[in-house]
Formats: structure tokens, sequence, C-alpha cells
């Protein structure tokens, strides 16, 4: 399912316009979005949660010349998947 099957889910459940549903939508993932951006965790019960992790900077190589690379430190997004969408998968 992309954003455009949602917003029309999300249109013929709730009888609403589907500018109102895209509107909906929009709002739904910009605040998502919004509170990773603040590095604060996001959790929807029963479905999922995502959250920031932390990476140092580490060493790494160059696959193609072999010559050692400094990575820098970095943030990331990450998903985990909620007990009860587990089982609603794997029934």
């Amino acid at each position: 399912m992309n954003k455009l099957e949602l917003i029309s889910a999300l249109k013929n459940e709730s009888d609403i316009p589907k500018a109102d549903a895209a509107k909906v939508v929009q709002i739904f993932f910009d605040s998502m979005a919004d509170a990773l951006a603040r590095g604060e965790r996001t959790e929807i019960r029963g479905l999922c949660s995502f959250y920031v992790k932390t990476y140092k900077s580490y060493s790494g190589r160059n696959p193609k010349t072999g010559e050692k690379v400094e990575i820098k430190p970095k943030k990331l997004p990450f998903f985990k998947c909620g007990k009860e969408l587990k089982d609603r998968v794997d029934y």
C-alpha cells in the first residue's frame, strides 16, 4: 500500500472528500517526521514504533581503493513492529 492508496482507503471508510483525507494523511506523516527529527520516539499501539538510533564515528574502507575513510557520526530512523502486527501477519 502506498500513500495514495492509504488516502483512498481513508476517504472510502470515513466518507470524507479526497482532499480532506489527503490532508489528514499528510498531517499524520508530518507529525511523525517532526517528532523523529526532534529525537522523540513515535508509537502507534498495536502496530509499530519508530525511533532514532545514533551511531558513533568509525573507520571504514573505500571498497574501490582500499583507502581508510573516517565515517562521521549519524542518526537514522528505525522501525520496530508491534506484537499485534506480528501476530496478524503470521497468523
